[in-house]
């Protein structure tokens, strides 16, 4: 009912009406019920595209390999063989005079050198850049040119005649033409003079191609040119930078008028076989590419000849063409080096600038890390190697189990370590090694005469320099590691002597009793395998001790340098006129008359002193600036001696004249110097030798009795001084060990940690009971010996930096040099001759150059350099700079710490306190991630877990992160909405 206006209306409603409105509303449901139909199968439809699409997506992400590195895969193995270094020369056809022939235009080992036309040389080595479009030009040849795989030949015209001929396309006359070409006679840059060709050979006998091709003995036995080497060839010198197992590769490129379409071919022999003058040296050619088109196209011609050299001299192509199945696989292979390949922009980057070779190649390999297998992961990519030591350091868990182990591991190289020394570079090490050993034994054995009022001195510490040098490097499991007296044990030995004194206590026999406590528990420690701890000696603490050595010899080296400058002050009160009129006279005490004056009869100013004479002449008051000329021996020393070992890489003289001068720079530099001393004549402070074999203080003998002057419970008690003296010779051996046996130095006999410990803890013993010095693994030295026995390739290509091989590893160095050491009492007289100065810039030399390559270092100096100009290390990439500035501050306040504490009475406490670095490094987990350790530094052994948490952590707050700002987006929808 409605109400209007108070009159009451009643709504009729007829039948009919009611009837069509029910079939309305049926209708309106049953479209209803349709349209929610065709929705749910559209979304059934978007459903599965998005489950295909998903698939797909994984199946991409999954399969990351392209059909080229899937296909390389299969036909690089790593089991196979590794294949020969490819020469490739370049030849290109000249037209000079109606004679043609091909002419030598570049070639590669490993970069490109291309013959400069106007100066008639060989320009510079450079890397080869390439337009892209070659590149793609040469993919197409590939395509549609005549590919010929493990082709049998054994001449030039023989393989010419057979892939001409399996080119079927091809006109008779044709190929005809193309033969006479192709056997055209080669210059090469040594060549000058057009030299007669095959082909006019064959212009006398026309089926000499026929007979070739029926026939191969007959063709081999008819050229003889073609087969036996030249002897311009043979006279080569550049054979020296091509190895001796290497093959040619040949590409010929020209242009002919009788070609309507480019003719191509690539030929792989079966053999590799010596084809006489093809190429500039005698070495077997294995494959060739011929290129020969119609003319106006000689730019486009070069550019894909230059492409296909490029490609045979790339590791990964050269594998590929050795092992190619069929024409397939060559394009596989191109199309991978596609893949590798670095575009630059040409607007950006001006393409008649060489680029020339890098310093440092990188080991490719195979495409991404991996031919085929897939590339490497991410995560893989941005850690470095893990901290490994070797199996040298496993724990056994047996007695003694380490230390056999070490000795099985040494004995199939003994006789090998002894006549792997002789070689020149040996002799240079020698005599660069003895003199560091001598200045050392000289010096310490004088400080240690000061402090122990001559119960040990310098003989004793000659005697057992030698001594024990010669039994370390013939037993021992490292002998490339030198013994020497180290700083720590002279403050041991002062405070110890001291300590008797004050105490009545004989300090020989409480010193031999310390020497036998401390050889029994090195032993202890070698057959409990205790140098297993070394694996926690992280580059934390390899270089923090390695830093305080280098810094200990530069520190004593100028503190000697100044103490002459006390002892020779420099003469302030020098004029010029002194000596400008070169005159000094000799006058009687009674007499006006000078006498003496005569050069046949001159006295010098000591001995007119001495007869009672005076002086006179301006130039008498003159006094020779003796620390003047001291600092010119030590700085011209130690600057020359730099200067050799970098002329290595200059630009003069040969290679080996240059390997030798640095090889022999240290001796060259003493040599030097000593001469300018004699030169001069003047008495700077020269090396004082012992000339009597004879112990320094005459009451005492070479032997020292156990008993007799101490109370019994002193052999008992020395027990605890004697752990601080093993503390401090395992942890100075060992650290130095670590560093000697780095994998960087590729050493290949192994090394012997155990075995090392073993002979230090008896030659402990050992001069314990003759009264001589304690010695230990001298770190600088040693690393001075690696160097000096460093082995680099010979023949490298021409541009590559040489490459190290590894070092020379053998015991006769090391034998030689204290077997000198020994003898050195009887070569007193030539020694005498050697000023101090000089060998003080031997040890700031060892110190400053024992520096190179530690990182700590590198670290140090960020500080002071700009953002911009700091070099690329791998680090920086990986780890903010804050945080690697705050490592490397915690690494100086230990070094500072560690150099405070050595230069106190606390110094006794400097083993245990190099302990404490490693302690240091195991609370740097708290303050650093794992993943910002393992770039600054090594992961110790126990914290792989913590490393793969630190990345779970990492991978959750992303999701944290991404989750967020998920509901973030919700909430800012919400209020939109």
């Amino acid at each position: 009912f409605l109400q209007l206006g108070g009159v009451e209306l009643q709504a009729v409603i007829d039948p009919f009406c009611m009837h069509t409105v029910f079939i309305s509303l049926l209708l309106c449901v049953c479209v209803c019920l349709c349209l929610c139909l065709c929705v749910c199968l559209c979304l059934c439809l978007c459903v599965c595209l998005c489950l295909c699409l998903c698939v797909c997506v994984c199946l991409c992400l999954c399969v990351t390999v392209s059909p080229a590195a899937e296909r390389l895969r299969h036909i690089l193995r790593e089991e196979d063989e590794p294949t020969p270094t490819l020469f490739t020369e370049m030849d290109t056809l000249q037209h000079e005079g109606g004679e043609m022939e091909w002419k030598e235009s570049a070639r590669w080992v490993k970069f490109e050198e291309k013959v400069e036309e106007g100066g008639e040389r060989w320009s510079k080595p450079h890397v080869s850049t390439l337009s892209l479009h070659s590149l793609f030009e040469l993919r197409t040849c590939l395509q549609t040119g005549c590919i010929l795989l493990d082709l049998e030949g054994y001449s030039l015209p023989q393989i010419v005649g057979q892939y001409t001929v399996q080119e079927g396309l091809l006109a008779p006359e044709i190929r005809e033409k193309i033969s006479f070409v192709l056997l055209r006679k080669h210059r090469h840059q040594t060549k000058k003079p057009i030299h007669r060709s095959l082909a006019d050979i064959g212009k006398s006998s026309p089926s000499i191609f026929h007979l070739c091709f029926s026939d191969p003995s007959q063709c081999r036995s008819m050229n003889d040119i073609s087969v036996t080497p030249s002897t311009d060839q043979l006279k080569n010198k550049f054979m020296k930078k091509i190895p001796r197992d290497a093959e040619a590769s040949n590409v010929l490129i020209g242009e002919v008028d009788f070609l309507d379409k480019p003719f191509v071919a690539f030929v792989r022999l079966a053999q590799a076989a010596t084809l006489g003058g093809l190429t500039e040296v005698p070495v077997p050619t294995r494959f060739l590419f011929v290129l020969l088109g119609p003319n106006g196209k000689t730019k486009s011609y070069n550019e894909i000849g230059r492409a296909m050299a490029t490609l045979m001299v790339d590791d990964l192509f050269s594998d590929v063409a050795y092992k190619a199945r069929d024409r397939e696989d060559l394009i596989a292979g191109i199309d991978e080096f596609l893949d590798e390949v670095i575009v630059l922009p040409p607007g950006e980057w001006d393409p008649k600038i060489r680029i020339e070779p890098p310093k440092k190649l990188p080991s490719l390999g195979q495409p991404n890390g991996n031919a085929g297998g897939g590339a490497a992961s991410a995560e893989d990519e941005e850690l470095p190697a893990p901290h490994e030591l070797g199996e040298e350091l496993k724990f056994t868990g047996r007695f003694c189990g380490g230390l056999w182990l070490d000795i099985k591991r040494k004995v199939p190289w003994f006789l090998s370590d002894f006549y792997g020394g002789f070689h020149i570079q040996s002799v240079s090490t020698v005599l660069f090694i003895y003199l560091g050993c001598i200045t050392n034994a000289i010096t310490f054995g004088g400080l240690l005469g000061d402090a122990t009022d001559n119960y040990q001195g310098v003989m004793e510490s000659f005697l057992g320099t030698a001594l024990a040098g010669v039994v370390f490097c013939l037993f021992s499991g490292q002998p490339l590691i030198i013994l020497s007296s180290t700083g720590p044990i002279l403050i041991f030995e002062k405070l110890l002597y001291e300590f008797s004194i004050n105490n009545d206590i004989d300090y020989m026999e409480i010193r031999l009793w310390i020497g036998l406590h401390s050889c029994l528990q090195c032993l202890i420690l070698v057959a409990t395998d205790a140098s297993y701890i070394i694996k926690y000696m992280t580059r934390f603490t390899e270089e923090g001790f390695s830093s305080l050595i280098s810094f200990i010899f530069i520190s004593d080296a100028l503190k000697k340098m100044m103490s002459i400058f006390n002892y020779y002050p420099i003469n302030r009160d020098f004029k010029p006129d002194y000596i400008s009129s070169y005159r000094c006279d000799c006058q009687a005490p009674d007499q006006g008359d000078h006498f003496f004056s005569s050069p046949q009869m001159t006295l010098s100013k000591k001995e007119c002193l001495s007869f009672g004479g005076s002086l006179v002449g301006k130039s008498c008051k003159y006094v020779p600036d003796l620390a003047m000329l001291s600092f010119i021996l030590f700085f011209g020393t130690y600057s020359m001696t730099i200067s050799l070992k970098k002329f290595k890489a200059s630009r003069y003289f040969p290679t080996k004249l240059r390997k030798l001068i640095s090889d022999f720079a240290i001796f060259t530099s003493i040599m030097t110097f000593v001469g300018l001393d004699m030169l001069m004549g003047l008495k700077t402070p020269k090396l004082i030798v012992p000339t009597e074999f004879k112990p320094t203080r005459p009451d005492r003998g070479w032997i020292v009795m156990p008993f007799g002057k101490n109370p019994w419970w002193m052999c008992l008690a020395s027990f605890a001084p004697a752990l601080l003296v093993t503390i401090l010779i395992f942890m100075d051996q060992q650290i130095t060990a670590v560093i000697v046996n780095r994998k960087e130095n590729k050493l290949k006999k192994g090394c012997g940690y155990h075995l090392d410990l073993f002979w230090v803890g008896i030659l402990m013993a050992v001069c314990s009971f003759m009264g001589l010095p304690w010695y230990v693994a001298a770190t600088v030295i040693s690393i001075a010996h690696i160097d000096s026995l460093k082995m680099e390739s010979e023949s490298s290509a021409p541009g590559e930096q040489p490459q190290f091989l590894g070092v020379r590893e053998q015991r006769l160095t090391g034998v030689l040099v204290f077997v000198l050491t020994g003898v050195s009492v009887f070569l007193a007289p030539i020694l005498q001759y050697i000023p101090m100065p000089v060998l003080y810039g031997v040890f700031l030399y060892m110190g400053v150059a024992s520096l190179h390559g530690i990182q700590f270092w590198e670290r140090m100096k960020l500080f002071l350099m700009p953002a911009k100009h700091q070099p690329d290390f791998v680090f920086l990439r990986h780890v903010p700079l804050r945080r690697v500035h705050l490592f490397t501050l915690v690494q100086i306040i230990c070094l500072a710490v560690l150099w405070i504490l050595k230069s106190t009475v606390a110094a006794i406490i400097f083993p245990v306190m190099i302990l404490g670095l490693m302690v240091v490094r195991k609370m740097l987990d708290l303050i650093f991630s794992q993943h910002d350790l393992a770039w600054l530094d090594d992961i110790l052994p126990d914290k792989d877990k913590k490393k793969k948490e630190d990345e779970k952590k990492k991978k959750e707050k992303k999701k944290a992160g991404k989750s967020e700002e998920h509901n973030n987006s919700d909430e800012e929808v919400r209020l939109d909405f």
